[in-house]
């Protein structure tokens, strides 16, 4: 399918025009930011296991009612996908606690949650994606009532579902990020974006071996190895000829400055 002029260029992804109305193209590129953008590189390979994973996960979740933007996968770096007005909220999926909710609360990395948590985060790179309370976002028409309620109803489902897949080959689900979008066809909101290693954290089930982009965030190395083992794991990587074991170079450490 030929691209048409680009219309939005993100940190991982670039998306163009398609001939189809209302349907674009979404590329998927191999750079990699942390902290904000403050960290960035380029790591070869990841464009492309990221788009084969998240095809296989957003098919997966079509089979059970999910309704999200894939349309159906190009090639190996590019997806047809439903245009959609983002929703510009991003909610935060968590199991288990690490990362930010660690250093906020206090609480004891790895500890596991009795029931998920949601959290909702303000959708702006300038200010650094800011937590958000319900109260903000009808406060300033970012969803209705019905439409949150109806959207942290499809989070916990797609959790659900997340968590069972992810636990038959041995990986923990520990959080993720979803977005959701009104398709401009009809209107409708459905699931968008990418659900790959660069929006979940997944740990091995025996040893917690991170399988996710934190092992860029924190220079733990051979990032496309531990996205490759998600992408065997599930079943892709046999079917991908083209991708094979890459050698990373570890990207060098960006010193971040403290405010």
């Amino acid at each position: 399918m030929k691209k048409g002029k680009k219309l939005y260029e993100g940190k991982a992804k670039i998306i163009y025009a398609s001939p189809e109305k209302n349907l674009v193209i979404q590329h998927f590129k191999d750079d990699a930011t942390a902290y904000n953008n403050q960290k960035k590189d380029t790591i070869e390979g990841k464009g492309i296991l990221n788009n084969r994973i998240s095809e296989n996960i957003l098919s997966s979740l079509k089979d059970i009612g999910i309704e999200n933007h894939l349309i159906k996968r190009l090639n190996m770096r590019e997806q047809l996908i439903d245009l959609v007005d983002i929703v510009p909220i991003e909610f935060v999926i968590r199991n288990i606690v690490t990362g930010s909710l660690t250093k906020r609360l206090g609480i004891e990395d790895g500890t596991v949650l009795k029931k998920p948590l949601i959290e909702f985060c303000y959708k702006n790179d300038d200010l650094g994606d800011p937590l958000i309370a319900r109260e903000h976002i009808f406060a300033f028409g970012w969803a209705s009532v019905l439409e949150l309620d109806w959207i942290t109803k499809q989070c916990y489902r797609i959790n659900d579902f997340l968590q069972g897949m992810f636990k038959s080959i041995g990986i923990k689900l520990v959080d993720f990020k979803l977005e959701f979008g009104k398709r401009k066809s009809d209107g409708k909101i459905i699931l968008a974006d990418e659900i790959s290693p660069d929006t979940c954290r997944l740990w091995d089930a025996n040893t917690e071996k991170k399988l996710d982009k934190d092992r860029f965030r924190k220079d733990l190395g051979n990032v496309v190895e531990a996205y490759q083992e998600v992408a065997r794991r599930l079943g892709i990587l046999h079917e991908q000829s083209n991708i094979r074991p890459i050698k990373f170079t570890k990207p060098t450490a960006v010193k971040i400055k403290k405010k």
